[in-house]
């Protein structure tokens, strides 16, 4: 196995949506476009190769110091519940996070969760600590990767834990995202993030997604399918083996109960890109708010600005896991070609149908 601790950037190798004159809404964006730019939440990823047969990894979002004695407030929804979201239902009940989020593989989460656990019992003040609840989301990458190997380990976890870092995140074939695939292209990590004003400030709304769902890409409402870039057609994943892991962060004044609202519209987000919601395809959203001090919630009415924001950044954190990937050879011989961006942009050029 080779073991890679957090990737600074993937920024510079293949452009992002922006890069390309792609651009989601009419929102601006906070300086890094990416989740990292909500303060206090750093993101780690340790991918796991190798080949031919495994691609695969973790990929950690660390919000300030959560923990047993600091929780966050947080929400999560289920758009549909075919997958293995470890710790939901203490998320749903009590409205709190607890520990950091992580994304795996589907073989591999439970193995996380146990290493999560670990890592969070030797944290400072943890040493009484006699009940966590690890969260931990996973995609299925089994179409790229011997996922019954279940290549990620406890040293895996806590090289991403111990890694994650604010500033630019590494995108595309990295973490989590290393054998991912979506909308019939190679997918991955991808993130971005939205600055929109509530109740009279300014406030930043971050996404970061573990692409791996099937349907018909969709980019500024234009099908694009690999057959219509020129690619060669080659076997897809079936729709049973999708899933789409969304981690939404956000500093707004914002309770548990609104932020389950934020994460049922990042949910609702995949459908701009094209998601198909298949039988199998297990589709959740966790949303988490990182000042808990902020003072008495914003009131519904005022929320808005807040939820286009989220809608915003989901759909171009899907763009971005695309545009960063890059074609990949895994398990079986089976390939998954990269989304290219000058195909792409000349298909967006050439006038609808």
């Amino acid at each position: 196995m080779e073991p890679m601790a957090h990737v600074q950037s993937a920024q510079g190798t293949r452009p992002r949506a922006r890069d390309l004159g792609i651009v989601v809404g009419q929102g601006g964006t906070g300086p890094l476009n990416a989740i990292t730019d909500v303060p206090g939440v750093r993101v780690g990823h340790t991918t796991v190769r190798r080949p031919p047969d495994v691609h695969s990894g973790v990929t950690a979002v660390v919000p300030g110091t959560v923990g047993p004695h600091s929780p966050l407030p947080a929400g999560v929804f289920s758009g549909n519940g075919y997958g293995k979201l470890i710790g939901t239902t203490q998320l749903t009940e009590l409205g709190t996070l607890e520990t950091p989020v992580l994304l795996t593989s589907t073989l591999s989460a439970f193995r996380v969760a146990d290493a999560l656990v670990g890592w969070m019992l030797e944290r400072p003040g943890c040493g009484e600590v006699q009940s966590l609840n690890p969260v931990v989301g996973e995609c299925n990458d089994g179409f790229l990767s011997d996922i019954r190997a279940r290549p990620v380990h406890e040293e895996h976890v806590r090289a991403a834990l111990d890694g994650a870092s604010g500033g630019a995140v590494a995108e595309g074939c990295v973490g989590a995202g290393t054998g991912t695939g979506a909308l019939g292209f190679k997918a991955g990590i991808g993130t971005a993030s939205r600055t929109p004003e509530l109740a009279g400030r300014r406030c930043t709304a971050g996404a970061l997604v573990q692409a791996n769902f099937g349907g018909t890409l969709r980019v500024l409402g234009r099908c694009v399918t690999p057959r219509c870039l020129g690619l060669t057609e080659a076997p897809a994943p079936v729709a049973e083996t999708g899933s789409c892991m969304i981690v939404v962060a956000t500093d707004a004044p914002v309770d548990a109960r609104q932020l389950t609202r934020l994460a049922r519209r990042a949910v609702f987000a995949l459908a701009r890109t094209g998601a198909a919601y298949s039988h199998g395809s297990g589709d959740y959203a966790i949303a988490i708010g990182t000042r808990p001090e902020a003072g008495a919630p914003v009131t519904d009415a005022e929320l808005g600005p807040l939820f286009e924001a989220v809608l915003d950044a989901v759909e171009e954190a899907v763009l971005n896991s695309l545009l960063a990937a890059t074609t990949t050879t895994g398990f079986r011989g089976r390939t998954l070609p990269a989304l290219p961006a000058d195909r792409l942009l000349e298909a967006l050029k050439t006038p609808a149908l």
